[in-house]
């Protein structure tokens, strides 16, 4: 009997619902999570914003927990990393931190609870935003470029229709004069 590879079976069934579209973050970062909620026949986004405190498990078991303090009381919520109700995750902050779960964050309260910046990931961040930018107008450029190439080809083509257009008229009209 043929031994069955189950974890690459389950791999296969999950990799079409991975979300691979949410930025990069980390525990210690500061995240706003926009979820889908549904009142009625409508259909809006809530925003959640938070310290994430632990990321758990791989594939489409994935997900965050994100902690806030709310009129005084701590509010934690998971989120699943693919679930099709995120609507968004926007990094607003990097914190630097030296455990995975910051579960520690529980006990502190106010100045105590503070995560110092990851100047680090934040000065990685703007450079590949900074990249980002550069590329886009650059494809922009090369857009219009390609787009006023193609106008100009579309002209020259015009252009030799009609002449071809008007040879062929005159050709008909000296044949027309030849039979009368």
């Amino acid at each position: 009997m043929a031994k069955v590879n189950r974890g690459e079976i389950l791999r296969s069934v999950e990799k079409p619902h991975i979300r691979t579209n949410h930025p990069d973050f980390q525990p210690g970062d500061t995240v706003r999570v926009e979820t889908k909620v549904v009142e009625g026949n409508r259909t809006r986004n809530q925003a959640f914003e938070g310290v994430v405190i632990a990321i758990n498990g791989t594939g489409s078991r994935k997900s965050f927990t994100v902690r806030k303090i709310s009129f005084g009381e701590g509010v934690e919520r998971v989120f699943p990393y693919s679930s099709p109700l995120l609507a968004s995750v926007k990094v607003l902050e990097r914190g630097k931190v030296r455990r995975a779960k910051l579960y520690y964050l529980r006990d502190l309260r106010g100045k105590a609870a503070r995560i110092k910046s990851d100047r680090s990931r934040v000065m990685k961040d703007a450079e590949q935003a900074k990249l980002d930018k550069a590329a886009a107008a650059e494809a922009a450029a090369a857009k219009k470029v390609a787009d006023e190439a193609a106008a100009k080809e579309a002209a020259a083509q015009a252009e030799a229709d009609a002449k071809a257009a008007e040879a062929a008229q005159a050709a008909e009209t000296e044949t027309a004069a030849e039979s009368e």
